[in-house]
């Protein structure tokens, strides 16, 4: 045994894997070493927002090479986030196993790694998606390893940074589309951006012990009681459900899209007071898969129902063509 920063100490079994346990496969290392089960989510948000801002038809080539781009350019963050974090992941059970703290890769062929893909991606972008996506898509990995990462330990005012990260795939996905931020990304973005609040303090309410070890600043650690943690669940969950119907007023999708977006966002505030009510483990866990239920939802729903809606004109079934500006009503 030996002592880390903390004066706590720690067992062999967290800085060494089990003799009993197969060594894994490279291929199983890498798909570890890029997140790519995490940035899986990456590469749907960024999708909708392609999708959802081409209503009348899809650039499929154009779709790949964007898909393509924010891929390699997520990558890059999450290699660059393991590395900087392989100590302290070394220190959480949840994350003990992974490829920096196991040391099945060397930290200069990470780094190395992690300049390529982000180059790669930034340039992929700018050759197929324009100057824009590329700009979010590369100051995301910028944001994500130099800002986020790093304020971990700190302050728990990460989350909100990391809820930044998290919110402009989709606009990445728009922009690759129509070439500005328009009002759509912005909503996208903000859906974004307001979901990962209540659905990661859920989890690291979960984790708090091993955030606690791992040295992280996280609300669930700094709050015991969970009160305030509980109390910003069910403020943003509630933000979801006028964020959500902005799309419908701003003609991103139409009615049943609305109705999914209340429906959604009541059950992500009525079991978000659960928790308020009743701080356990299986109240958190509630939340955590309600909100990993409510974006796919959500977002299939945003996509099914595009081609926007226009209030003025619904009763009489009249749809607006463009959703970046005021166009022709047809009836």
């Amino acid at each position: 045994m030996r002592w880390d920063d903390h004066g706590k100490f720690y067992t062999r079994e967290i800085e060494e894997r089990r003799t009993t346990a197969a060594p894994p496969r490279l291929a199983e290392s890498l798909i570890e070493l890029v997140k790519a089960r995490l940035n899986a989510l990456v590469l749907v948000t960024a999708a909708a927002g392609f999708v959802v801002a081409s209503p009348d038809s899809m650039n499929w080539p154009a779709f790949g090479w964007m898909l393509l781009g924010t891929g390699l350019c997520a990558a890059s963050a999450a290699m660059l986030n393991q590395l900087i974090e392989a100590r302290r992941d070394a220190l959480m059970e949840r994350t003990q196993d992974r490829p920096m703290p196991q040391r099945r890769f060397s930290p200069p062929l990470v780094f190395v790694g992690a300049l390529v893909a982000g180059y790669a991606g930034g340039s992929v972008l700018v050759a197929f998606s324009g100057w824009l996506p590329a700009i979010l898509a590369v100051g995301n990995v910028v944001l994500y390893a130099a800002v986020y990462t790093p304020l971990k330990p700190w302050t728990t005012l990460n989350t909100v940074v990391g809820a930044v990260c998290g919110a402009i795939p989709p606009m990445v996905g728009w922009t690759a589309v129509t070439g500005s931020l328009g009002a759509g990304a912005w909503i996208l973005g903000g859906i974004l951006f307001v979901w990962q609040l209540p659905h990661f303090m859920a989890l690291a309410w979960m984790y708090r012990e091993d955030y606690r070890r791992g040295g992280f600043a996280m609300l669930s650690v700094k709050d015991p009681s969970g009160q305030v943690t509980a109390q910003t669940m069910v403020l943003t969950s509630l933000i979801l459900v006028p964020i959500a119907l902005a799309g419908v007023l701003y003609g991103l999708s139409g009615w049943w899209y609305a109705a999914a977006a209340v429906v959604l966002g009541v059950w992500m505030t009525v079991v978000s007071l659960g928790f308020l009510f009743k701080r356990t483990d299986a109240s958190a866990r509630r939340v955590f898969f309600v909100s990993i239920t409510y974006l796919p939802v959500l977002l299939i729903i945003m996509v099914l129902d595009r081609g926007a809606v226009s209030p003025e004109t619904a009763v009489r079934g009249g749809r607006i063509v463009s959703t970046d500006s005021p166009a022709k009503v047809t009836p």
